[in-house]
């Protein structure tokens, strides 16, 4: 017969086994979605010009941050000819 402790200890060992485990797979499918996710992403808007990977010069660069900055300028261009004060 065995003592009580030997199988909480077994047990114990097999939960924390599995947990590492999972941890270790949950890390994995991360850094695959983000590789993929950044993939898809250069692939569609292509590499960024600037140099820069993240914050406003970089999304100045993208197709994103350039209609943006259109559609900004559209709207200064007409409040300003129709004389609209903020």
């Amino acid at each position: 017969m065995t003592d009580l402790s030997t199988v909480t200890s077994s047990a114990t060992a097999f939960v924390s086994s599995q947990t590492a485990a999972l941890k270790k797979a949950a890390n994995n499918a991360t850094a695959s979605f983000e590789g993929a996710l950044s993939k898809v992403q250069t692939a569609v808007v292509g590499k960024p010009a600037t140099g820069f990977t993240a914050g406003p010069t970089y999304e100045a660069g993208t197709l994103t941050g350039k209609t943006k900055a259109a559609f900004n300028n559209a709207v200064g261009t007409v409040t300003s000819a129709l004389h609209i004060k903020p």
